[in-house]
């Protein structure tokens, strides 16, 4: 007679991915429907710059478009994060408690690099540039994340997915970070250039000093 062992089946809860996916896609159908000529607009950002024409005045910053948005973002790229830290063996993507400190992390980290921003722009006397600098990035930004968002449910909902797959994405995301600087310093080269030492100093203190500190946080653990 054969022996029989019986091994517990392990279950993934994706429910709670799943609503936040919808969460995601509610905001955007608020988005479109409350800033409805707005959002055509910022949808079309990739063939046109008629939004950034537009909405190039620092006052649209903290606009609700901007926050509804902003919240996708967050979401997106969190749950990105975490697929990066699945692949890497430091988690599993459907660890509910992970992504809620990922995007709890991630929502600190970029308030407080805000808040830090105007405390600095403000010291060098560079609050008009600084803020339509930050308008600028937010607007390319949330708009990657927008494209990310879809990336980001295909790489959950599969299971078969390579990491050099993932690396790719990440070489991705970050040439076209980069080329949103170098978008944003050509729109305001002028007012730019009128204060280039302060301004030098502020990119090395918020822009490249932060993410220099994260690197190194993370090699080091």
């Amino acid at each position: 007679m054969i022996a029989q062992q019986l091994h517990q089946r392990v279950i993934e809860n994706k429910d709670w991915a799943t609503l936040v996916f919808l969460l995601s896609l509610v905001l955007i159908a608020i988005a479109k429907s409350a800033f409805e000529s707005r959002f055509n607009d910022f949808f079309r950002l990739i063939v046109s710059n008629k939004y950034t024409k537009i909405y190039r005045e620092s006052s649209h910053l903290m606009s609700g478009f901007n926050l509804l948005l902003f919240v996708v973002n967050l979401i997106s790229l969190s749950f990105f994060i975490q697929l990066i830290f699945f692949h890497l063996g430091l988690g599993a993507k459907t660890d509910w408690v992970l992504f809620l400190r990922i995007f709890t992390l991630l929502t600190v980290f970029i308030l407080s690099k805000f808040l830090f921003e105007k405390i600095i722009a403000t010291i060098f006397g560079i609050e008009e540039i600084a803020e339509q600098f930050n308008l600028q990035k937010v607007t390319f930004r949330t708009y990657l994340g927008l494209l990310l968002l879809p990336v980001s449910i295909i790489l959950f909902y599969t299971n078969f997915i390579a990491y050099s797959a993932i690396l790719v994405i990440i070489v991705i995301l970050l040439t076209i970070n980069l080329l949103t600087y170098f978008i944003s310093l050509k729109i305001y080269q002028n007012i730019i250039l009128s204060k280039l030492f302060y301004f030098i100093l502020y990119l090395c203190a918020l822009e490249i000093a932060p993410y220099y500190f994260i690197y190194y946080l993370i090699t080091k653990n």
